[in-house]
């Protein structure tokens, strides 16, 4: 599988080739947000991930992580210094599926990658005619096989993660799941993230669905999805 680095500070660039390269990977460099851009643009599936640094020379990171999301729905994980909450929310809400803070582990990172790839992986022997396939709930069609969701006709284009979760809310449509729920089943059990990042996710899909009211919030509790009042089923 094959990475793509985007980091312009030639030290940490170095210091994680050994540990990525341990781990099965080939890594290609940009230094450069518009370099990043474009690479994943000329070619949307050479990659199996992206590593993203927010603080480039050229452009930010935010604009990179558009810039992709745009073209591709690659995998991606930013690795930053950035600390704040604000930048970690933010990064979720436009298409990152992960978000680690410098200093970081190359242990930890590789298994980061590697539960990343995990979740985004299509299912494996899934077969056309399989009812399990598709769930629909009103106008909203969530097609496993194929990874597409349409609303309405529509096909809205949605990162892997936000797949995940939408499908993993759509499998019982109106029932509540807890944050704890969601996390263990469209991230990992193990999963080291902010508490957000559910939040996150569900904020990015409720813009993309073209109303909140898809996915309601349970206080204490967690979410629960379903056709809102007037919606056809």
């Amino acid at each position: 599988m094959e990475i793509l680095l985007v980091e312009d500070d030639d030290a940490i660039a170095e210091a994680l080739l050994s540990p990525l390269g341990a781990a099965g990977f080939t890594v290609e460099r940009a230094a450069t947000g518009t370099r990043a851009v474009g690479l994943v643009t000329d070619r949307p599936d050479r990659y199996a991930i992206v590593l993203l640094d927010l603080g480039l020379p050229d452009i930010d990171g935010y604009d990179v992580c558009r810039g992709i999301r745009a073209v591709s729905s690659i995998p991606i994980i930013v690795v930053t210094a950035r600390s704040d909450e604000f930048d970690r929310v933010l990064g979720l809400e436009l298409g990152a599926d992960d978000y680690m803070v410098k200093p970081l582990g190359s242990r930890e990172l590789v298994a980061r990658i590697r539960a990343v790839l995990r979740r985004s992986a299509p299912p494996i022997g899934d077969t056309a005619d399989s009812g399990a396939d598709r769930i629909v709930v009103g106008p909203l069609t969530i097609d496993r096989r194929t990874h597409r969701v349409t609303l309405g006709g529509d096909e809205i284009a949605l990162t892997p993660k936000e797949f995940d979760l939408l499908a993993y809310l759509a499998e019982d449509a109106g029932a509540a799941r807890t944050r704890t729920d969601i996390v263990e089943h469209v991230w990992d059990a193990n999963w080291f993230g902010p508490t957000k990042t559910v939040d996150a996710h569900v904020a990015g899909l409720r813009r993309k669905l073209g109303d909140p009211a898809w996915i309601e919030s349970i206080r204490g509790v967690g979410f629960r999805l379903e056709a809102p009042p007037g919606v056809g089923r």
